[in-house]
């Protein structure tokens, strides 16, 4: 919703006029010939390339803490102890299953304590986390068909389908020797969050939401919002086509990153006279002309405003540190991150124009009276 408010406020004038016709033509409005319709249709068509289109991708990280399969299978098993304790009922004849809370806990403070441990440390340690969690497991749900599941919270009824898919994926790992596994879950109170590998120099991997963002005139839309790692490649043809939706024409150049610059984009874009900024594919040029060398350096240079979007974004409204945890919250809190860039953008605007409206009227009713009485 948020971002659909974002695409009405920011459109430009024409596609609103556009979009009205249309549905006047189409909703209780006098019909319109077929003829007419097809000339109105070749019109839009012969429309020239305009404007700029600006395009990236970024990650909004969540607010967790790094994950590691240690720390992960050690916080599982906390709060497996604590459904345990919760579901065993008091003054029950039977005592609580045997948990080994207190050695559990104290081979994972021995383990957290070395400074650089082993591989061969690392994986006794993971055995022995895997061991505690699977018994755990089971006594939970010895439990929960003994006793029900009423006694449990909220987040424990959630935390144990997570706990129990988390597990099945540490021990595929475990037994194959291996650091990867699809829908990887990185965070129990957050099962939605997946790593993004986007080998930047400060983190090579960022655990958040991946967004392609597009930048027109500096209003900035989101294009996709995905916490699924994906290419950013296959969304500028998109991208291109809802560009033209809000403005009624093909933007004149996209200038995107060199992942962009694939065979299929290239061909779409060469289609319809559109300039993709970067170097051409193959082997570089020996020489290359000045023409050339000044568009690159131009591109980018206007490039670095949609790295300056992100920035802004990160470091004044929330972007590098996303504090919800539900799906649906973390969304809306990226929506309204880029809903309040573009609104801030609209409010400097106007005030330049506030700014600069007294001098303007000033000389009107300058110009005014010399030509009332002079």
């Amino acid at each position: 919703m948020i971002n659909e408010i974002n695409e009405d406020m920011f459109r430009t004038e024409s596609e609103k006029t556009n979009n009205d016709d249309s549905n006047n033509n189409n909703c209780g409005g006098k019909p319109v010939d077929e003829a007419k319709g097809n000339q109105m249709h070749t019109q839009t068509e012969k429309k020239e390339n305009a404007g700029e289109l600006l395009l990236d991708a970024t990650c909004a990280p969540a607010n967790i803490k790094y994950p590691t399969d240690i720390n992960l299978l050690n916080e599982a098993r906390e709060k497996l102890e604590d459904m345990i304790d919760a579901l065993h009922p008091i003054g029950y004849a039977t005592d609580k299953p045997r948990t080994y809370r207190r050695k559990a806990r104290q081979a994972y403070l021995r383990f957290i304590k070395a400074r650089k441990p082993r591989k061969e440390t690392i994986r006794k340690a993971t055995g022995q986390q895997l061991r505690y969690v699977k018994r755990d497991i089971k006594h939970v749900e010895q439990m929960i068909q003994k006793f029900g599941i009423e006694n449990l919270s909220n987040n424990q009824k959630q935390w144990i389908e997570t706990i129990r898919t988390l597990f099945e994926q540490q021990q595929s790992m475990y037994d194959l020797k291996t650091h990867s596994v699809k829908n990887r879950i990185v965070s129990i109170g957050q099962p939605h969050v997946r790593p993004i590998v986007r080998g930047k120099t400060n983190a090579t991997v960022e655990f958040g939401a991946k967004v392609n963002v597009s930048i027109e005139d500096g209003y900035a839309f989101i294009d996709k919002l995905d916490w699924e790692p994906y290419n950013e490649e296959a969304q500028l043809i998109p991208a291109v086509e809802k560009y033209k939706q809000r403005n009624g024409h093909y933007p004149k150049a996209v200038l995107a990153d060199r992942i962009f610059r694939n065979r299929e984009n290239l061909k779409y874009c060469k289609e319809r006279g559109i300039r993709l900024s970067g170097p051409r594919l193959g082997r570089p040029q020996k020489e290359t002309d000045n023409e050339v060398l000044q568009q690159e350096r131009a591109d980018i240079s206007k490039r670095n405003a949609i790295e300056g979007k992100f920035g802004e974004g990160k470091t004044g409204y929330g972007l590098d540190r996303i504090m919800a945890r539900l799906l649906d919250s973390s969304e809306t809190v990226i929506a309204m991150s880029f809903f309040c860039m573009n609104l801030s953008r609209m409010l400097r605007v106007l005030l330049r124009l506030i700014k600069f409206m007294p001098e303007y009227m000033f000389l009107k009713i300058k110009f005014l009276n010399l030509d009332l009485f002079g």
